[in-house]
Formats: structure tokens, C-alpha cells, sequence
């Protein structure tokens, strides 16, 4: 899992938690992804997005951790025939970074239905889960992290490896803008800097800050056995990040390091990723083909392999689920709005 159900919080109610973000290249121009309400919580739960909540894009474009754009989307009631209408805002600068912003109205539509508008379309519906995790694998992982040793996996049979998110649905929220839209945020060098975030309505007039999403992963690697770290790491803002959560994050990781023996100074090792994590933001170079990979990290496609990148990241040394995009059961689309079909 990327975020799947990642806490006791999200875990209260699926509508709210981020199962993976997603940035990738599209046919007009930047397409951004967030998933949601995964069919693994069971099927006697309420689905779809939440009408009390709101879903937001958050886009930094000088690389200070601060958001510069916000696209939020916020959502009603389910109609008769099961869609949801929403609304899609634009907020920017101060406002972008206000909870109580109005911003721009910039579209409005029906869950299934796809939405055009100046600058970009949307489109919120529910889809195939993209995303893969064997389950060995991954509890392995979240113990070796969790207890500073090597990833135990003497037991597994990796020729029996499995998706267990195979034929599992999500619902998404799909938003493409244009490169005339988005190249002015990014600034002369097209970069960007990409976080999902979903808050809810609180009995006060607030919101309270549920599910925060920027690389893939995280969670499965420091929180599986964490719960406490699991509801604290979706507080707060990126720009926090290392001072929060630097100590405990190379801690975790310079356990497995000392345990393999695969540096000379472990400590230093796991400052290195902890700074490649921290702040958890995916980066994007508008304009460029999307790959998160051992070669780079620039956006995150529906077919890139994060389990086996940032596990083998974080333990320095190979770790592979022995699956792969293959082992999704609807594929991908290459047109919009991308998703698998259900």
C-alpha cells in the first residue's frame, strides 16, 4: 500500500484517506491524481467522497515547502441516480494557504461525467486501483523498519507473489491542466513541488486536517507497526517536516542500515534519505515525461514501480515484490481520465 487505510484516522472513514497521488504527464498537459475510498475497507461502509470534506491539490512552485496554488474540490450529497455534484476552486497566494478562502469558482460537474473548463478538465468517478503491494513483502518491510532489521522474507515464496489490491476499486479525482495554466506557478525552471491533502468539516466551523499525501510509501515503511506516527505524519505541513519528523525517520532507517552493514556510517546514510523523504513533497518538472525510478523522482505515473524503489532506497540494498504493473487487473488508459475502468 502507498497510503491505503495508512491510519486509525483514515481508517474511520475510507472516503477521507488518500490511497496514492499521482503527477504525470497528459495529453494536454499535467495531469494530477488522488484515490480514495478503497474497496478493501468492505463494501458496508459509506462510498465515494465525503460532502462534509474538501480534496485539494497543493502545488509549490519555488521549492520553499509553501503551497503558491491550491485546486480544492468539494462535494455534495450523492443524487437519485448515485453521482455526486462538485465544485472546483482555484486559490492562490495568501488564500491558497487559507482554509477559509473562497477562491475562484473554476468548474462544476457530476462525479462520472467528465468536466471542461478554462485552463484544464476534471473528472471524479470510481476506478480500478492502479497501484500493486504483495503483502509478504510489505509486512516484512514495515517490521524490519519498525524493530531496526533486516527484512525478513526467509519464509516467502516469491515465484507465489501476489497483488493484493487485484481487482480492488478506488474513487478518484482527476485533474489535467493545461501548460499555459500551470507554467506561470512553476517559474522559469518548470518545477513544481506536489501534495494532496484532505480535511474535514468540523462541529466547530473549522476543519480538521485527516490525510496528507506526497511520496509514495512512506507509511509503509515507518507506520505499520506504528499507529501513533501513522495519525501524526498526516498532520502538520510540508514545511515542517524535517524538524518533525528528521530524528525519527533516520532513526528507522539507520536500524536497517546497521543491520545490513551496507554502510560505513549509518547514521549518515539515513540522514541522506531522510532528506531525499523530507519534505514529503513529490516534485515535477512541467513539460518533461514523469518517472519515479532509481534513476530519478520527477512525478509519479500510474505504471512506475514505488514499492520497489523507495524499500530498496530506504534499506540500501534490493528488495522486489516480484510483481509488477502486470498483476493490476484493469490497466491503465492512455487517454483521459487515465484510471483503469472498474
Amino acid at each position: 500500500m502507498s497510503h491505503h487505510l495508512d491510519s486509525p484516522i483514515a481508517r474511520q472513514d475510507p472516503r477521507l484517506d488518500i490511497t496514492d497521488l499521482y503527477v504525470f504527464r497528459g495529453e494536454r498537459g499535467t495531469v494530477f491524481v488522488t484515490n480514495h475510498s478503497h474497496s478493501l475497507a468492505g463494501e458496508d461502509i459509506p462510498r465515494g467522497l465525503h460532502p462534509e470534506g474538501k480534496y485539494e491539490f497543493k502545488i509549490d512552485g519555488n521549492g520553499d515547502a509553501t503551497e503558491d496554488v491550491t485546486y480544492r474540490f468539494t462535494f455534495g450529497e450523492a443524487t437519485a441516480d448515485g453521482t455526486q455534484p462538485y465544485q472546483v476552486r482555484r486559490l492562490a497566494g495568501p488564500e491558497a494557504r487559507d482554509d477559509f478562502a473562497s477562491g475562484t469558482i473554476i468548474a462544476q460537474g457530476h462525479t462520472e461525467q467528465t468536466t471542461e473548463f478554462v485552463g484544464g478538465r476534471a473528472w471524479v468517478g470510481k476506478a480500478g486501483d492502479p497501484f500493486w503491494i504483495e503483502p509478504d513483502v510489505l509486512h516484512a518491510v514495515g517490521a524490519a523498519f519498525e524493530n531496526g532489521t533486516r527484512i525478513e522474507l526467509n519464509d516467502w515464496n516469491s515465484a507465489e507473489a501476489k497483488n493484493l489490491f487485484a481487482g480492488h476499486t478506488v474513487h478518484s479525482i482527476v485533474l489535467e491542466l493545461n501548460d499555459e495554466e500551470l507554467s506561470p506557478v512553476a517559474g522559469n525552471d518548470n518545477q513544481i513541488g506536489v501534495w494532496g491533502l484532505v480535511s474535514l468539516a468540523t462541529d466547530a466551523g473549522g476543519w480538521r486536517q485527516i490525510n496528507r499525501a506526497g511520496l509514495p510509501m512512506i507509511h509503509p515503511l515507518f507506520t505499520q507497526l506504528d499507529e501513533h506516527l501513522g495519525d501524526h505524519l498526516n498532520e502538520g505541513h510540508p514545511s515542517e517536516d524535517r524538524k518533525t519528523y528528521g530524528t525519527t525517520i533516520t532513526n528507522k532507517v539507520a536500524g536497517v542500515i546497521r543491520a545490513y552493514g551496507t554502510a560505513e556510517d549509518p547514521d549518515t546514510y539515513a540522514r541522506t534519505v531522510a532528506d531525499k523523504f523530507l519534505p514529503n513533497i513529490l516534485p515535477y518538472k512541467v513539460g518533461t515525461p514523469t518517472s519515479f525510478g532509481f534513476a530519478t523522482w520527477n512525478g509519479r505515473s500510474l505504471i512506475d514501480n514505488a514499492p520497489d524503489t523507495m524499500f530498496s532506497f530506504a534499506a540500501n540494498t534490493p528488495v522486489t515484490l516480484n510483481i509488477g504493473k502486470e498483476s493490476v487487473t484493469s490497466k491503465p488508459r492512455p487517454t483521459f481520465p487515465y484510471l483503469p475502468t472498474t
